[in-house]
């Protein structure tokens, strides 16, 4: 709860109503269910009207607050509580009860004035039981409810079975609260045999016993020898009369000046005794208890009465420690997923990573436990809590695992994509694909191992991976493969006719230059041939000189007078005469042309055989 409890007014714990009896009002279980801090609950019970409210009052530094009352009427019904913060005690809660008034003629029902008055000392941490007059027989026998104590409050869980049982029954007397004894409108002198005493001798020696067995004498001592054994730490305050008889209706308007300076001084003693000695409520093992938990003890005791057993703090204890230790359980393990969820970075490396951490969450989480849980009944409680951390820390490594796997799948997804691309783009359709496949695939697998953060199922994820792919892998590996082979043959066939190709190439360009250097010689021969032709009539005519001078004569004769063969006996043509002439250059106007077309045409032969 904040330090700053806000509680402007009393509530109402436990309703005492004439149907139902004793019930627990659930807006004061919600004021307490949020303190979380220790508390120290004061008590003050009483015969009705003897001013026990305005002492109340005063302890939470109040004037108002406590109901009064000015008439001869209980004014107050059941048990009020008032939560305030501690004023000398920082980090605890001051819970102060005003219980109804015993005693009151109205009700005439003295055992509800006796759950009451259990109910306060059971609650209480200092309980003050508030007189008026004297501690005197009457005072005593007035408060004949702590005789009762012992059987209205069980001390054990199990029935007493021997003597020595009993004897513990006494040691666990200290359950019960500090008692405080207050006396109201106190006249007399603090004094025995004229020797002055304090009040808490005053107190003592009204609670001395007297020797005898006789039942007079065992009527006087029963309730002293209660007293004695349930309040072992005992205290006693005394207070003159605060104000004229007639003022005292309205005690709670006067101003400090108004009231007696005596009383003042008394009250002021009062509230820093109990300010500065009332212990934080505890319950039999010993523990310090929380607003929360007075709530619960109040339901537990009032749950008992009416269910008409008879309350005992010990089984009270089992059953808070019930319900503390699963609640103790539950905040364990929201502690441990908490921490968890803030120190895992899901996926871890390894999974003894998450085990280290797992160790550290789980270590804070028992000393919470250990903390804030009951000894009693524990080991069931933290059987169940370990169980429930198991269970978390189980889901915790699936979530790893699953994370792991996610992150791996997303990366070989990633690495690969780039690699399927390239099979459907064709890449290593050619010649040397099949080793370029693999090569990119070896380098995406070892890009893979390198990246980092992808936790505890990378080999699993891997292998998972390479088995889904195995077939799609295999059947590319071949049909590259098988294409690589392809391809190579098809390279060798290309090879092997670009070398006939050459070799061809090569021969009919030796053709060529051969049937080149025949055509030059060829033209040589015919060069010669026709200048051999075109010198044949010169060199004729140089060696026959007279048939050409002859012939020479007949073109003139010819081209003078006609032809020839027209002209006298000697050119008619016989034998004798130019006949011979005539022959010869028909010879040459033949041989001549024959020679030179034949030429031409062995030539123009040659020329088309070299195309």
């Amino acid at each position: 709860m904040a330090s700053e409890i806000h509680m402007p007014e009393p509530l109402c714990l436990i309703e005492n109503t004439w149907t139902k009896g004793l019930v627990v009002q659930q807006e004061a279980l919600q004021v307490l269910s949020g303190i979380t801090q220790p508390v120290v609950v004061v008590a003050i019970t009483g015969l009705y009207r003897t001013g026990k409210s305005y002492l109340m009052n005063r302890l939470a530094c109040q004037r108002r607050g406590f109901s009064l009352g000015s008439g001869v009427q209980s004014h107050t019904r059941g048990i009020w509580m008032w939560c305030v913060p501690h004023p000398c005690k920082p980090g605890h809660t001051l819970v102060l009860l005003d219980t109804e008034g015993l005693g009151d003629v109205e009700k005439g029902d003295m055992e509800n004035d006796t759950w009451i008055f259990v109910l306060t000392v059971l609650l209480s941490s200092t309980l003050i039981y508030n007189s008026k007059g004297t501690i005197d027989q009457q005072a005593v026998d007035q408060l004949h409810y702590v005789m009762k104590l012992t059987e209205q409050v069980k001390l054990k869980a199990a029935p007493v079975q021997s003597e020595d049982e009993l004897e513990d029954s006494e040691n666990v007397a200290p359950i019960f609260p500090t008692f405080v004894w207050t006396v109201r409108d106190f006249t007399l002198q603090l004094e025995v045999d004229g020797k002055e005493i304090s009040e808490d001798e005053y107190l003592e020696n009204a609670l001395k016993l007297k020797a005898g067995r006789k039942p007079k004498t065992q009527r006087y001592n029963q309730p002293r020898e209660c007293i004695r054994q349930f309040f072992r730490d005992r205290k006693c305050f005394v207070f003159c009369q605060p104000a004229p008889s007639r003022d005292l209706v309205r005690l709670e308007e006067l101003q400090d000046d108004e009231i007696d300076c005596d009383f003042r001084q008394q009250v002021e003693k009062f509230c820093s005794h109990i300010w500065e000695t009332s212990p934080p409520k505890t319950i039999p093992c010993g523990r310090t208890i929380t607003g929360t938990l007075l709530g619960k003890l109040a339901e537990s005791y009032v749950e008992t009465i009416q269910s008409g057993e008879v309350p005992c703090p010990v089984r009270a204890v089992l059953a808070l420690a019930k319900t503390v230790n699963a609640a103790a359980v539950k905040e364990a393990v929201t502690l441990y997923q908490d921490l968890m969820e803030r120190r895992v970075k899901l996926p871890t490396e390894t999974v003894q990573e998450l085990l280290d951490l797992h160790t550290q969450c789980e270590r804070e989480t028992l000393e919470l436990f250990q903390k804030q849980a009951f000894q009693e009944e524990i080991c069931s409680f933290l059987a169940d809590l370990t169980c429930q951390v198991e269970a978390i820390k189980d889901k915790f490594c699936r979530d790893n695992e699953q994370a792991s796997r996610e992150k791996c799948e997303a990366a070989l997804r990633d690495l690969f994509q780039d690699l399927d691309r390239k099979i459907t783009d064709g890449v290593y359709n050619v010649l040397g694909g099949h080793q370029l496949f693999k090569g990119d695939r070896q380098a995406l697998l070892e890009k893979y191992g390198e990246l980092p953060g992808k936790g505890v199922m990378a080999d699993a994820v891997l292998q998972e991976f390479l088995q889904r792919r195995e077939a799609l892998d295999r059947f590319l590996e071949l049909t590259l493969a098988e294409k690589d082979k392809e391809l190579k043959d098809a390279q060798e066939q290309y090879e092997r006719a670009q070398q006939e190709w050459d070799a061809r190439w090569k021969q009919e360009a030796e053709d060529k230059q051969k049937l080149q250097d025949k055509l030059h010689s060829t033209e040589e021969e015919v060069a010669r041939l026709r200048k051999k032709l075109e010198d044949q009539p010169k060199k004729w005519r140089e060696e026959h000189p007279k048939t050409s001078k002859r012939k020479s004569k007949e073109e003139s004769g010819c081209s003078s007078g006609g032809s020839g063969w027209s002209g006298g006996p000697s050119g008619s043509g016989g034998p004798g005469g130019s006949g011979h002439g005539n022959n010869n250059s028909n010879w040459e106007n033949i041989v001549i042309p024959a020679l030179l077309v034949a030429a031409c045409v062995a030539f123009v032969v040659f020329r088309v055989k070299l195309l």
